[in-house]
Protein backbone atom coordinates (compact mmCIF):
# COMPACT_ATOMS: atom_id res chain seq x y z
CA UNK A 1 0.00 0.00 0.00
CA UNK A 2 2.79 2.76 1.01
CA UNK A 3 4.54 1.50 -2.54
CA UNK A 4 1.43 2.04 -4.22
CA UNK A 5 0.53 5.85 -3.10
CA UNK A 6 3.99 6.84 -3.65
CA UNK A 7 2.94 9.42 -6.43
CA UNK A 8 0.94 11.37 -3.32
CA UNK A 9 4.25 12.91 -2.40
CA UNK A 10 4.84 16.53 -3.22
CA UNK A 11 0.79 16.96 -3.54
CA UNK A 12 -1.29 19.79 -1.50
CA UNK A 13 -4.36 18.52 0.66
CA UNK A 14 -7.05 20.62 -0.90
CA UNK A 15 -9.94 19.24 1.01
CA UNK A 16 -10.90 16.50 3.25
CA UNK A 17 -14.11 15.01 2.70
CA UNK A 18 -15.69 12.49 5.02
CA UNK A 19 -18.29 10.54 2.44
CA UNK A 20 -21.80 10.13 3.79
CA UNK A 21 -22.01 6.20 4.97
CA UNK A 22 -24.77 4.05 6.83
CA UNK A 23 -21.99 1.66 7.55
CA UNK A 24 -20.65 0.99 10.55
CA UNK A 25 -17.87 4.02 11.40
CA UNK A 26 -14.55 3.37 11.17
CA UNK A 27 -12.40 4.83 13.78
CA UNK A 28 -10.73 9.22 13.13
CA UNK A 29 -9.08 11.22 15.51
CA UNK A 30 -8.98 13.24 16.18
CA UNK A 31 -12.50 14.26 15.60
CA UNK A 32 -13.84 14.89 12.43
CA UNK A 33 -13.71 19.10 12.28
CA UNK A 34 -9.98 19.07 14.16
CA UNK A 35 -8.87 16.11 11.73
CA UNK A 36 -10.16 18.21 8.53
CA UNK A 37 -8.60 21.73 10.30
CA UNK A 38 -4.91 19.86 10.57
CA UNK A 39 -4.69 18.20 6.91
CA UNK A 40 -6.07 21.34 4.55
CA UNK A 41 -3.45 22.85 3.25
CA UNK A 42 -0.69 20.56 4.23
CA UNK A 43 1.72 18.91 1.89
CA UNK A 44 2.85 15.56 1.77
CA UNK A 45 6.47 15.39 2.49
CA UNK A 46 6.95 11.58 2.45
CA UNK A 47 5.37 8.25 3.06
CA UNK A 48 6.54 5.13 5.22
CA UNK A 49 4.97 2.16 7.42
CA UNK A 50 4.82 1.14 10.70
CA UNK A 51 4.16 -2.43 11.20
CA UNK A 52 0.81 -2.77 9.04
CA UNK A 53 0.12 0.78 9.01
CA UNK A 54 0.21 3.29 6.28
CA UNK A 55 2.29 6.36 7.81
CA UNK A 56 2.03 9.98 4.99
CA UNK A 57 4.14 12.85 6.88
CA UNK A 58 2.78 16.02 6.45
CA UNK A 59 4.40 19.43 6.54
CA UNK A 60 4.14 20.97 10.13
CA UNK A 61 5.10 18.04 11.32
CA UNK A 62 2.39 15.94 11.42
CA UNK A 63 1.65 12.45 10.32
CA UNK A 64 -1.28 10.96 8.84
CA UNK A 65 -1.90 6.74 10.18
CA UNK A 66 -3.96 4.50 7.84
CA UNK A 67 -4.39 1.40 9.51
CA UNK A 68 -6.39 -0.75 7.31
CA UNK A 69 -6.87 -4.07 9.58
CA UNK A 70 -9.00 -6.90 7.73
CA UNK A 71 -10.69 -5.14 4.84
CA UNK A 72 -9.41 -1.54 4.35
CA UNK A 73 -7.90 -0.48 1.42
CA UNK A 74 -5.53 3.19 0.79
CA UNK A 75 -6.34 4.18 -2.95
CA UNK A 76 -4.84 6.68 -5.44
CA UNK A 77 -8.09 5.06 -7.86
CA UNK A 78 -11.22 4.98 -8.21
CA UNK A 79 -13.00 2.48 -5.08
CA UNK A 80 -14.43 -0.85 -5.26
CA UNK A 81 -17.50 0.94 -4.82
CA UNK A 82 -18.97 4.21 -3.19
CA UNK A 83 -20.82 2.98 -0.28
CA UNK A 84 -17.79 1.50 1.41
CA UNK A 85 -15.70 5.06 0.82
CA UNK A 86 -14.90 6.32 4.05
CA UNK A 87 -12.42 9.05 3.26
CA UNK A 88 -11.25 11.26 0.59
CA UNK A 89 -8.50 13.67 0.37
CA UNK A 90 -8.26 15.84 -2.67
CA UNK A 91 -5.21 16.75 -3.99
CA UNK A 92 -3.06 19.51 -5.83
CA UNK A 93 0.40 19.59 -7.28
CA UNK A 94 1.04 16.28 -7.27
CA UNK A 95 0.28 12.91 -9.82
CA UNK A 96 -2.38 11.62 -7.98
CA UNK A 97 -5.71 13.50 -7.67
CA UNK A 98 -7.22 12.04 -4.34
CA UNK A 99 -5.81 10.11 -1.86
CA UNK A 100 -8.67 7.68 -0.67
CA UNK A 101 -9.62 5.28 2.07
CA UNK A 102 -11.76 2.36 1.63
CA UNK A 103 -13.30 0.00 4.04
CA UNK A 104 -15.87 -3.36 3.74
CA UNK A 105 -16.12 -3.77 7.35
CA UNK A 106 -15.42 -0.57 9.03
CA UNK A 107 -12.80 -1.93 11.48
CA UNK A 108 -9.80 0.31 10.07
CA UNK A 109 -8.54 3.26 11.42
CA UNK A 110 -7.44 6.82 9.78
CA UNK A 111 -5.56 9.20 12.41
CA UNK A 112 -3.51 12.78 12.54
CA UNK A 113 -1.08 13.14 14.60
CA UNK A 114 1.45 15.35 16.40
CA UNK A 115 4.91 14.60 16.82
CA UNK A 116 4.44 14.39 20.15
CA UNK A 117 0.55 12.35 20.07
CA UNK A 118 2.37 10.05 17.69
CA UNK A 119 5.67 9.19 19.98
CA UNK A 120 2.90 8.79 22.90
CA UNK A 121 0.83 6.38 20.77
CA UNK A 122 3.15 4.43 19.13
CA UNK A 123 6.75 4.71 20.19
CA UNK A 124 6.39 3.79 24.07
CA UNK A 125 6.67 0.34 23.56
CA UNK A 126 3.23 -0.98 21.60
CA UNK A 127 4.77 -2.40 18.55
CA UNK A 128 7.41 -4.98 18.57
CA UNK A 129 10.24 -4.74 16.01
CA UNK A 130 9.23 -4.59 12.61
CA UNK A 131 9.07 -7.82 10.65
CA UNK A 132 11.46 -7.20 8.16
CA UNK A 133 14.32 -5.59 10.20
CA UNK A 134 13.47 -7.76 13.76
CA UNK A 135 16.63 -10.54 14.12
CA UNK A 136 16.42 -13.86 15.23
CA UNK A 137 17.80 -13.41 18.19
CA UNK A 138 15.18 -10.54 19.26
CA UNK A 139 12.61 -13.17 18.32
CA UNK A 140 13.58 -15.67 20.61
CA UNK A 141 14.86 -13.47 23.44
CA UNK A 142 10.91 -11.77 22.81
CA UNK A 143 9.41 -15.20 22.75
CA UNK A 144 11.39 -17.81 23.95
CA UNK A 145 9.66 -17.98 27.31
CA UNK A 146 6.34 -18.49 26.10
CA UNK A 147 4.01 -21.09 25.96
CA UNK A 148 1.91 -20.25 23.47
CA UNK A 149 1.62 -21.86 20.23
CA UNK A 150 4.10 -19.80 17.66
CA UNK A 151 1.41 -19.30 14.96
CA UNK A 152 -0.66 -17.07 17.77
CA UNK A 153 2.64 -15.40 19.08
CA UNK A 154 3.54 -13.93 15.52
CA UNK A 155 0.26 -12.46 15.34
CA UNK A 156 0.81 -10.68 18.34
CA UNK A 157 2.16 -6.91 17.20
CA UNK A 158 3.68 -6.46 20.60
CA UNK A 159 6.11 -8.69 20.13
CA UNK A 160 6.90 -8.11 16.40
CA UNK A 161 5.08 -5.67 13.87
CA UNK A 162 3.81 -6.58 10.57
CA UNK A 163 2.31 -10.18 10.61
CA UNK A 164 -0.75 -11.10 9.54
CA UNK A 165 -2.95 -14.40 9.54
CA UNK A 166 -2.14 -15.36 6.33
CA UNK A 167 1.33 -14.65 6.01
CA UNK A 168 2.09 -16.73 9.16
CA UNK A 169 0.74 -19.51 7.99
CA UNK A 170 3.47 -19.22 4.56
CA UNK A 171 5.99 -18.09 6.68
CA UNK A 172 5.13 -21.31 9.04
CA UNK A 173 5.20 -24.02 6.08
CA UNK A 174 8.31 -22.54 4.86
CA UNK A 175 10.35 -22.71 7.91
CA UNK A 176 8.52 -26.38 8.71
CA UNK A 177 7.47 -25.52 11.79
CA UNK A 178 4.02 -26.74 13.25
CA UNK A 179 1.80 -23.97 14.13
CA UNK A 180 0.64 -25.08 16.93
CA UNK A 181 4.41 -25.56 18.25
CA UNK A 182 4.79 -23.92 21.75
CA UNK A 183 7.44 -21.15 21.40
CA UNK A 184 9.23 -22.65 24.38
CA UNK A 185 9.74 -25.62 22.56
CA UNK A 186 11.85 -24.37 19.57
CA UNK A 187 15.42 -24.48 19.25
CA UNK A 188 18.04 -21.70 18.22
CA UNK A 189 18.22 -23.31 15.00
CA UNK A 190 14.58 -23.10 14.30
CA UNK A 191 14.53 -19.48 15.49
CA UNK A 192 17.06 -18.53 12.88
CA UNK A 193 15.59 -20.18 10.19
CA UNK A 194 12.17 -18.49 11.02
CA UNK A 195 13.25 -15.31 10.81
CA UNK A 196 14.92 -16.20 7.59
CA UNK A 197 11.08 -17.22 6.39
CA UNK A 198 9.42 -14.08 7.45
CA UNK A 199 11.58 -11.54 5.74
CA UNK A 200 11.74 -13.79 2.41
CA UNK A 201 7.58 -14.47 2.59
CA UNK A 202 6.95 -10.71 2.75
CA UNK A 203 9.41 -9.56 0.79
CA UNK A 204 7.76 -12.00 -1.99
CA UNK A 205 4.30 -11.08 -1.25
CA UNK A 206 5.37 -7.26 -1.51
CA UNK A 207 6.59 -8.06 -4.36
CA UNK A 208 3.41 -9.35 -5.95
CA UNK A 209 1.41 -6.74 -4.23
CA UNK A 210 -0.07 -8.80 -1.62
CA UNK A 211 -3.42 -11.15 -1.67
CA UNK A 212 -6.39 -10.83 -3.00
CA UNK A 213 -8.50 -13.93 -1.89
CA UNK A 214 -11.66 -15.27 -3.17
CA UNK A 215 -14.00 -12.38 -1.70
CA UNK A 216 -12.20 -9.98 -3.68
CA UNK A 217 -11.53 -7.72 -0.89
CA UNK A 218 -8.02 -6.77 -1.29
CA UNK A 219 -7.05 -4.59 -3.76
CA UNK A 220 -3.34 -2.79 -4.45
CA UNK A 221 -3.47 1.29 -4.74
CA UNK A 222 -4.98 1.18 -8.14
CA UNK A 223 -7.98 -1.19 -6.80
CA UNK A 224 -6.63 -3.56 -8.86
CA UNK A 225 -5.80 -7.62 -7.68
CA UNK A 226 -2.95 -8.83 -6.08
CA UNK A 227 -0.92 -11.95 -6.98
CA UNK A 228 0.16 -13.59 -4.30
CA UNK A 229 -2.56 -15.98 -4.07
CA UNK A 230 -1.00 -17.61 -6.69
CA UNK A 231 2.04 -18.61 -4.77
CA UNK A 232 0.62 -19.74 -1.88
CA UNK A 233 1.88 -22.58 -0.53
CA UNK A 234 -0.85 -23.44 1.85
CA UNK A 235 -2.87 -20.82 2.76
CA UNK A 236 -6.78 -21.32 1.84
CA UNK A 237 -5.41 -24.54 -0.07
CA UNK A 238 -7.19 -27.08 2.61
CA UNK A 239 -7.49 -30.05 1.05
CA UNK A 240 -5.15 -29.42 -1.85
CA UNK A 241 -1.53 -31.70 -2.46
CA UNK A 242 1.60 -29.32 -0.59
CA UNK A 243 3.10 -28.66 -3.14
CA UNK A 244 6.73 -28.64 -0.87
CA UNK A 245 5.72 -32.55 0.00
CA UNK A 246 3.27 -33.58 -3.03
CA UNK A 247 2.36 -36.12 -0.87
CA UNK A 248 0.30 -34.87 2.34
CA UNK A 249 -3.36 -32.94 1.35
CA UNK A 250 -3.33 -29.20 3.42
CA UNK A 251 -5.08 -29.31 6.75
CA UNK A 252 -7.34 -26.34 7.89
CA UNK A 253 -7.86 -25.70 12.00
CA UNK A 254 -8.50 -22.77 14.11
CA UNK A 255 -5.99 -20.90 16.58
CA UNK A 256 -7.45 -18.37 18.49
CA UNK A 257 -10.49 -17.76 16.62
CA UNK A 258 -8.52 -17.36 13.11
CA UNK A 259 -7.86 -19.59 10.14
CA UNK A 260 -4.83 -21.48 10.17
CA UNK A 261 -3.27 -23.96 7.13
CA UNK A 262 -0.35 -26.30 7.27
CA UNK A 263 0.99 -29.69 6.23
CA UNK A 264 0.92 -32.03 8.59
CA UNK A 265 3.95 -34.25 6.48
CA UNK A 266 6.44 -31.35 6.02
CA UNK A 267 5.06 -29.14 9.32
CA UNK A 268 5.03 -32.10 12.15
CA UNK A 269 3.88 -31.88 15.32
CA UNK A 270 6.85 -31.47 17.71
CA UNK A 271 7.60 -31.17 21.56
CA UNK A 272 11.13 -29.81 20.91
CA UNK A 273 13.24 -28.61 17.99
Amino acid sequence: MKRGISEVVGGKIASVIFPPCKLQPISVAPNHSTFRRRLKGRTIRGLGRLGKRVLVHLSGDFTLIFEPRMTGLVLVASPPNLSHLRLKILLEDCEAQELLFWDRRGLGSVKCYSASEFQQVYEQGQLGPDALVVTAEELETRLKRSRRAIKVALLDQKQVAGIGNLYASEILHLARIHPETPCAALTRQRWVKLRQCIVEVLEEAIRYEGSTLSDGTYRNALNQAGNYQNAHRVYDRAGSTCPTCERSEIVRTVLAQRSTFFCPRCQRSMTRG
